[in-house]
């Protein structure tokens, strides 16, 4: 398998938990890059909203996908009047973004998360420590908001070797005050 067609398969992580959105639902891919999550969510039947401060580096958008060209870390959340049935974010790191992709989700909501961590700097880039992920980060960041299905803390080997955290929360209603 080239290395090109590994990077456009969704990952296994996003893939395992993408279950537990509603069927059909509106699903947001952050930070989506070329759009390999946009693609396999819409192949999936979601409903798919994609948002990146370059929208030209996703080529060969499918129609039903929504495509949002926003700086999310600069600029204004341009979903702040919207609510998510699922929210995608891999290999993307803003901390301040971190609540209000909390209270970016419906009732039943899921948010599915992976990225660097700490420990990644011995692997390769990205090395600087704004960049990456603290012990238990990803936990504290949903800690009071989502109820936590999953979560992973672990050095990785695929596609390269990678130190990482992932987690899949979900917003149950009436167990988590929404923010933002």
């Amino acid at each position: 398998m080239s290395a090109h067609h590994h990077i456009e398969m969704p990952s296994a992580w996003v893939e395992k938990w993408v279950t537990l959105m509603r069927p059909g639902g509106v699903v947001l891919d952050v930070a989506c890059g070329s759009g390999r999550h946009a693609r396999f969510l819409a192949r999936l039947g979601f409903e798919v909203v994609a948002v990146d401060r370059d929208a030209s580096l996703f080529r060969d958008r499918p129609e039903t996908v929504e495509l949002v060209e926003a700086d999310i870390e600069g600029g204004p959340w341009p979903f702040a009047d919207r609510r998510f049935d699922g929210i995608v974010v891999t290999n993307y790191l803003h901390r301040p973004l971190l609540p209000v992709l909390a209270g970016s989700l419906e009732p039943g909501g899921v948010l599915v998360y992976e990225t660097f961590a700490r420990g990644n700097e011995v692997f390769g880039k990205p090395s600087n420590p704004a960049f990456l992920l603290a012990p238990g980060e990803l936990l504290e960041a949903v800690r009071g908001r989502l109820r936590v299905v999953a979560y992973e803390d672990l050095v990785v080997d695929l596609p390269r070797r990678a130190a990482i955290q992932r987690l899949c929360a979900r917003f149950l209603d009436g167990e988590a005050p929404g923010l933002g």
